[in-house]
């Protein structure tokens, strides 16, 4: 790889922190990478994210707190580590896609920055779930599992950015452009490489999970409004990470 494609993959990745996190990673040089180019590193954003979680689990079971604070407190962390960011997107699609009676009433229920009552609902079973699923683990799956689920369930996305076409003339959907079918596969790539810690079956039965409730949710998001916002796809990585908890904490915790 030349020192070209070095500094341009560099530029992606910290777009990436840009974009999905709140994380300073510094300004970039030149001209800034599109949305659509910086996809692939996605998960990789997630691994981040996710050890900061994971060093916040193991420090307060250090500390001796009982599992389920210090599973409130990692998750705390990730939240932070991203201002909401997904969980805003859940929050938006769950209001706009059950709120409205149309396309058009839809997408501007999911504009408005108010939080209904469907949506506040999302975002409490998004929590309860994570901290639930991660208190049921022991200290170091529990830390692997913050790692390995943000990280997939983040790969998820740039298949729905190249898959969908965008929702609305102007957005965030809109301003990704074109995610090439080559970031895609590098980004689920990386998501499949972060479940094998867990073992090839593990991994398979987490990864078609997620992958089903990621579809699911794509699926219904082409029918409801047409095709892809960032609402849409924050919801998604929701939904991912949700499903990804729940399969991790029913395969690990089986006596």
């Amino acid at each position: 790889m030349t020192g070209a494609r070095i500094s341009q993959a560099l530029s992606e990745i910290r777009m990436g922190f840009l974009i999905l996190t709140r994380i300073p990673v510094g300004s970039i040089a030149g001209e800034a990478p599109t949305m659509g180019a910086s996809a692939w590193c996605w998960p990789l954003v997630g691994l981040a994210t996710g050890g900061l979680s994971a060093l916040v689990w193991l420090f307060a079971q250090h500390l001796g707190l009982p599992p389920l604070p210090a599973a409130a407190l990692a998750v705390l962390t990730g939240v932070l580590a991203t201002g909401g960011l997904h969980e805003d997107g859940l929050a938006d699609l769950t209001d706009g896609f059950w709120g409205g009676r149309d396309k058009d009433r839809r997408l501007a229920i999911m504009r408005d920055s108010h939080i209904g009552s469907y949506g506040a609902l999302a975002i409490g079973f998004s929590l309860l779930i994570r901290v639930g699923a991660l208190a049921s683990l022991t200290a170091c799956s529990g830390a692997l599992a913050l790692i390995a689920l943000a990280a997939a369930s983040r790969g998820m996305m740039p298949t729905a950015l190249h898959l969908l076409p965008a929702a609305r003339a102007d957005g965030l959907g809109r301003a990704a452009g074109q995610t090439g079918g080559a970031r895609v596969w590098v980004a689920l790539a990386l998501a499949a490489a972060a479940l094998l810690p867990f073992g090839l079956r593990v991994a398979l039965l987490t990864g078609a999970l997620m992958a089903g409730a990621a579809l699911a949710l794509g699926l219904l998001a082409l029918r409801r409004i047409g095709g892809q916002t960032g609402d849409v796809l924050g919801a998604m990585q929701q939904w991912a990470e949700m499903a990804g908890w729940l399969a991790i904490s029913a395969l690990l915790t089986r006596g």
